[in-house]
């Protein structure tokens, strides 16, 4: 979206990343526009949390919200090293963050495995640094997963969409999948991003889905599905 430059192919280091910032220098709606719900919780007992990645985060945050069982969604900036990032810090690819999308789910009405689903076949994890015209580390595809039961599925669904994708012709993916713990805080991002394309409806985020089809019962048991 804005910045081009060569180093966008490139993720940068923790040595070289922006400093940030101590607090969040703007504010945060307390409410999700379409849902109603506390986009920061607290949430409903039970509820589950896993983070996803798949290129400009205000269209896949629209396919999550819709989905029923989705107790909210937010906007942010995950998985890289800078503290408290602005968008257009996050636009330079220097804080090594991606445009992510917090998705709280309650799994007896929404499984894990179906919302996986709709991850793989609502974009191209093959791409690396880039989805579609979108080029920067900031665009990468990635699930950040809260629980085990969540990283066996992400693995056992990514496994068997591979062979799926090979038999399409696509490429290897290269999705950053590891614990969230691990790829740092959820930064929401500013007021504006939040559920972006229900304030303006005719807002432009691109669809970069591959066209293959994720069956929910790929490396999944009946019961997980």
């Amino acid at each position: 979206m804005l910045f081009g430059s060569r180093a966008k192919s490139t993720m940068i280091t923790a040595a070289d990343a922006l400093p940030g910032r101590a607090t969040r220098p703007y504010s945060v709606p307390a409410k999700h526009a379409v849902l109603g719900t506390p986009l920061e919780g607290p949430w409903p007992e039970g509820t589950q949390v896993l983070y996803v990645a798949m290129g400009c985060f205000w269209g896949a945050e629209q396919e999550f919200w819709r989905l029923p069982g989705v107790v909210t969604t937010a906007v942010g900036y995950q998985g890289g090293h800078t503290p408290n990032p602005t968008y257009e810090e996050t636009c330079t690819a220097r804080t090594g963050h991606t445009e992510a999308v917090l998705v709280a789910y309650d799994p007896k009405v929404l499984s894990t495995a179906a919302l996986l689903k709709v991850f793989w076949e609502s974009h191209d994890p093959t791409q690396g640094y880039r989805q579609g015209n979108d080029i920067g580390t900031q665009y990468r595809s990635a699930v950040y997963w809260t629980t085990d039961e969540q990283k066996a599925l992400y693995e056992s669904t990514k496994a068997m969409y591979q062979q799926q994708l090979a038999k399409s012709g696509f490429g290897e993916i290269t999705t950053d999948g590891r614990p969230a713990a691990d790829a740092g805080p959820f930064y929401y991002a500013e007021d504006y991003h939040q559920q972006y394309l229900y304030k303006v409806p005719n807002g432009y985020c691109p669809v970069h889905s591959t066209g293959v089809s994720c069956p929910i019962g790929l490396g999944v048991s009946a019961d997980q599905a």
